[in-house]
């Protein structure tokens, strides 16, 4: 494991960057049928907000919680939830969010 140093964590730390941290559960209507039409547009607008750079990371979860996803907006709290709005699964009731300001850095990538 490399060793950081104080003069890497320190100049790292200047280039902390705020972000919107997204929590997708499911819905009131989740298990209603025919869901899976809406919920193949909510990803296919997925796909187009990660092409604006407006959705930086998302994840779909697959366990037994209740959460349905997380995604990480390259947005203030406020444009995030503006965006979460607008989601057709959302309006359809089939999923609920929250969001959470987080830090992070710019160019951190899954590997």
């Amino acid at each position: 494991m490399p060793t950081i140093t104080d003069e890497e964590m320190k100049a790292m730390l200047t280039k902390v960057k705020t972000y919107s941290l997204m929590i997708l559960r499911g819905g009131p209507k989740l298990k209603e049928p025919d869901v899976q039409r809406i919920v193949w547009e909510h990803g296919r607008r997925n796909f187009e907000l990660r092409a604006q750079g407006k959705l930086a990371i998302v994840c779909p979860v697959r366990d037994e919680s209740d959460v349905c996803g997380i995604g990480i907006f390259n947005a203030d709290v406020e444009e995030t939830k503006q965006i979460m709005d607008g989601d057709p699964a959302v309006r359809a009731g089939i999923f609920v969010y929250d969001v959470h300001r987080c830090s992070s850095f710019p160019g951190d990538t899954l590997p």
